[in-house]
């Protein structure tokens, strides 16, 4: 299944952004052959890749080696830039004040008793004694959202580039919905769990902002970049795009944003449209017979 007609697709695409999770990653966290060599059939046709994902940044080792001449990560949905060419050198970090945070935190705890919280930072991952257990960082602090995000004690230097809010009862998009309603204006809601786990940004920090960000930079506009996604936390990037595809498994907010849609993660849909983008670049070359 993919949609959106040949006409669609960008005459001339400079940037494939892509998220990873249960978009460009099958679900056993792998990457297939055909996304790997798709990928750089991509790079030598001269199209970036940007790694779009709710990921930390140490958690990017399920594509460092599948990177060449790009490598670039945008991470902690759109907190922080990370350059996997350079060792996992933080390029860029847009942060969460700590004090919006506590903020956050008492908020959530008034409207809906019962959150617990998590904390990430730039160089650790943290949380309180009832979020769930969390085997991907064993050397983590437990304590409460208050203490954690003090300003003394370890990490405190690290910026916060991430506050976590589970509910172990709500429904994930009810809990979303009141939490914007609740403390939208201190800063920016979403998720990519199928769980009631919302993903707290500063205000205004997405993946779609970071990512404007880049491509400026880079004099690339948006009618350049083709985005792929599958979870709420995707739609803005989608939004933002020129051309954007829902992968076959994409929650129904994220088919509503997107552009066109293709098959599902473990059916390779990133490497389908990749492969399309790259046979009609190639058959607009000079020499193409």
């Amino acid at each position: 299944m993919t949609s959106a007609s040949e006409s669609s697709l960008p005459a001339r695409p400079r940037l494939i952004a892509t998220d990873l999770d249960g978009t460009l990653l099958r679900d056993d966290k792998t990457v297939s052959e055909r996304t790997v060599a798709a990928l750089a059939d991509a790079e030598e046709a001269g199209i970036e890749v940007f790694f779009v994902t709710g990921r930390p940044a140490r958690w990017m080792g399920v594509v460092s080696d599948h990177v060449h001449r790009h490598g670039l990560a945008i991470c902690a949905n759109g907190a922080v830039v990370v350059d996997l060419h350079g060792g996992g050198e933080l390029v860029k970090v847009r942060g969460l004040d700590r004090g919006a945070a506590l903020d956050v935190v008492q908020a959530l705890r008034d409207a809906a008793p019962g959150t617990v919280f998590a904390v990430e930072t730039t160089g650790s991952f943290n949380y309180e004694p009832e979020y769930p257990p969390f085997i991907d960082d064993p050397g983590a602090h437990v304590a409460p959202a208050e203490k954690l995000l003090q300003e003394a004690g370890d990490g405190a230097g690290d910026a916060v580039v991430k506050l976590l809010a589970f509910h172990p009862t709500l429904t994930p998009d009810g809990f979303l919905t009141l939490a914007r309603t609740t403390a939208g204006h201190l800063a920016s809601f979403t998720r990519s769990s199928p769980t009631a786990l919302l993903e707290v940004s500063g205000l205004g920090v997405s993946k779609a902002s970071t990512l404007a960000l880049c491509c400026a930079e880079r004099g690339i506009s948006s009618d350049e970049v083709v985005a792929f996604g599958d979870m709420p936390n995707d739609v803005e990037m989608l939004e933002w795009a020129g051309t954007s595809y829902a992968m076959g498994n994409a929650h129904p907010d994220v088919i509503a944003a997107a552009s066109g849609r293709t098959v599902a993660n473990n059916e390779d849909g990133v490497a389908v449209i990749i492969e399309r983008l790259i046979a009609r670049v190639r058959a607009q070359r000079p020499d193409a017979s």
